[in-house]
């Protein structure tokens, strides 16, 4: 059973570290769900048989970590656009048991969704877009620590590209890991969240630290 964990709430803002396994919003297996949760929490906290609830961005299912919600509808739009111009920064760590020669550094590729995997391609190549991220590495007893800032936000985008150099996040069969993890889980965390809050325009540093 997973329980709402909150990190940050007021009047306008909710934010959950979601555990590694639970969805974000509904699906058709009617899986346990994240938007759920928060709309139950805010029945009973307030009364209201329908509460508002809206999620800003997604995590995958089987990453952990931060997610924003707004409890009102009339700062959607707001929030929302500092997400599509990337004003928000977002901070994942994640494990590996391989990693490359260059402990820190940028990966840049042309990135594009295919069914229920991301594939890397060529530039030019029919409906890709540029993916992003840069990292630094340390050792972590037999793996290797990540800590990364997310340039941009593309479908599975720190998952195959890791993989893509030979670096798959432990658990991630999808992408080649061979070492398991957590049920329905990659060791990937989404622990670090910054924004700007749509009244006061103060910058907003929300965090969710995880130890591996």
């Amino acid at each position: 059973m997973f329980e709402l964990q909150i990190i940050y709430e007021d009047a306008i803002l909710l934010v959950c570290n979601k555990p590694g396994g639970l969805m974000v919003e509904p699906d058709r297996n009617n899986h346990p769900n994240l938007l759920q949760q928060v709309k139950n929490y805010l029945k009973e906290k307030t009364g209201d048989k329908n509460p508002y609830a809206q999620h800003l961005h997604r995590l995958d299912r089987v990453t952990s970590g931060i997610v924003l919600f707004t409890k009102q509808k009339e700062y959607l739009r707001n929030l929302s656009e500092q997400f599509a111009q990337r004003q928000v920064s977002k901070y994942y760590v994640a494990l590996t048991d391989k990693a490359p020669e260059k402990k820190a550094g940028i990966l840049e590729h042309w990135h594009r969704k295919e069914k229920k995997k991301a594939a890397l391609v060529l530039e030019g190549t029919e409906y890709a877009e540029k993916a992003k991220l840069e990292y630094t590495i340390q050792p972590q007893g037999k793996y290797y620590l990540w800590n990364i800032k997310l340039h941009t936000g593309k479908y599975h985008q720190i998952r195959v590209q890791l993989a893509s150099i030979g670096c798959p996040i432990l658990g991630d069969e999808l992408y080649g890991s061979t070492e398991s993890y957590q049920t329905n889980a990659i060791a990937l965390h989404a622990t670090k969240l910054i924004i700007k809050h749509p009244v006061s325009g103060k910058e907003m540093v929300f965090e969710a630290t995880l130890n591996f």
